[in-house]
């Protein structure tokens, strides 16, 4: 489980593997960055984007993880 970032300066929206999902990102599914680190997610804090990418990615891992 990867999360998925665009490359900058480009004119098409190519997509590259991120270094971690962001805090916007975990809010979004009610994960906050203690219950992140325990599942094993890997975080960037520096990042400040929020894809919707990334939270279906989240919300499909929290399922595998709950049952």
């Amino acid at each position: 489980m990867e999360p998925i970032v665009y490359k900058p300066g480009t004119r098409k929206r190519e997509i590259r593997v991120g270094k971690g999902f962001s805090l916007g990102e975990l809010q979004a599914v009610g994960l906050d960055f203690k219950k992140a680190l325990k599942l094993g997610l890997r975080i960037d804090k520096r990042r400040k984007s929020v894809h919707e990418e990334n939270i279906e990615i989240l919300r499909e891992f929290l399922k595998e993880v709950k049952g």
